[in-house]
């Protein structure tokens, strides 16, 4: 294993023990962590700074991980739902950091991407889910589930991951290599 793989390793660990500890900070209050979103921050992170097989295997586990260990959030529908959505932050923001030029613009781009399409991931899913338990899931649900309840958190998201990631890059600690 080459140095960079072992790196890469040991901060997608790091970025799930975070996802798995960061909703903590809301009392596991199930409202307040639906407004934040706080466990969407190190998914989106590792994508791109680990690169995309690492946000997607971090973004898949963490709720699942979370669920099967504290039982939060519910397996079904939310956890297993919010799998696929946040694999989808992780994997597509590496995907588009890795393709798109290193610039704040792109860098927010790619960040306001990656969270549209995995919330859409998360509506499919969602509905897949709530069809087989035979509840309904309207477009009603998915626009106040998605965006009318988390905007803080979006918003939050689009602050906070930039300045982290732009803050990184000017340490030089970003990109890694190889």
């Amino acid at each position: 294993m080459k140095k960079n793989d072992t790196l890469r390793l040991a901060l997608a660990a790091t970025f799930l023990a975070l996802g798995f500890l960061l909703p903590f900070l809301t009392g596991n209050n199930r409202q307040l962590g639906s407004l934040l979103s706080l466990m969407h921050i190190p998914v989106l992170l590792c994508g791109f700074i680990c690169g995309w097989p690492y946000g997607l295997a971090v973004g898949f586990m963490t709720p699942l991980l979370r669920s099967l260990m504290i039982g939060m959030p519910m397996m079904l529908p939310a956890a297993l739902a919010m799998a696929f959505e946040l694999a989808a932050y992780g994997a597509l923001s590496g995907i588009l950091h890795a393709k798109l030029p290193k610039t704040s613009f792109f860098l927010f781009i790619s960040l306001l991407v990656s969270m549209l399409l995995g919330r859409a991931v998360w509506g499919i899913a969602s509905l897949l889910i709530y069809r087989v338990m035979g509840a309904p899931f309207t477009l009603e649900i998915f626009w106040a589930a998605a965006f009318a309840t988390p905007w803080p958190g979006i918003l939050l998201h689009l602050v906070l991951i930039p300045a982290v990631l732009l803050s990184l890059r000017k340490a030089r600690l970003l990109p890694l290599k190889g």
